[in-house]
């Protein structure tokens, strides 16, 4: 739900479930199958290299949507429970998709699965931490930090898409990819620590 302000008292909007926001948000899961099916082809199926491409520009498409529903929620006065739902479902299931389709494929393999475990099992913990929080009736705001989190691990992602296509022009694309999941994974695992001290507060209080 948004707030704006009347005089002194606050009044709550109720954005459109098709405003322009939740749109980009829709969109961004809809991306997910598309990039997914272009991997799967390329490296399953033996596709084109031309396909890496395709999945990096809808992958990247995707993630510009991440800005521009945020920022139109707030500047339209369209922030909605839904919006700020569906936001980081979207986020996750991108990253996670590919993630694993990139694990498959052998893209990220050796100790790199380690970031990609770390990555994904940060996400089930907050995700777990946030219904539990919300039978509380209590919110975490996501912080800028866990923004800068989401960004690096969506760059991280985009360099590993591209993968052999992009070493085919620059060999060291997939070692900066990999290079950046780590890099992500540690700050994944750091603002995966500050909801998890926000959980165990609410829970010793309710126990107490």
């Amino acid at each position: 739900m948004n707030s704006t302000t009347t005089g002194t008292a606050p009044v709550r909007l109720r954005a459109h479930p098709l405003a322009l926001p939740n749109i980009l948000t829709y969109a961004r899961i809809v991306a997910v199958p598309v990039v997914v099916a272009c991997m799967f082809w390329q490296a399953i199926l033996d596709g084109g290299l031309w396909l890496r491409w395709v999945a990096l520009a809808v992958f990247i498409a995707a993630g510009i949507t991440d800005f521009f529903d945020g920022y139109f929620a707030r500047i339209w006065g369209q922030q909605s429970s839904l919006g700020r739902m569906l936001d980081p479902i979207a986020d996750k299931l991108l990253v996670a998709s590919c993630l694993l389709m990139l694990a498959a494929e052998d893209t990220i393999h050796g100790w790199a699965l380690l970031a990609a475990v770390v990555i994904l099992c940060r996400e089930v913990l907050v995700s777990g931490l946030r219904e539990y929080l919300a039978e509380l009736r209590v919110s975490v705001p996501v912080t800028r930090l866990a923004k800068w989190k989401t960004t690096l691990q969506l760059i991280a992602v985009g360099f590993l898409i591209c993968g052999d296509a992009g070493d085919a022009i620059v060999p060291a694309v997939t070692h900066i990819g990999i290079t950046l999941l780590w890099l992500s994974a540690l700050l994944t695992l750091y603002t995966g620590w500050d909801y998890l001290q926000a959980g165990l507060h609410h829970l010793t209080r309710e126990d107490a």
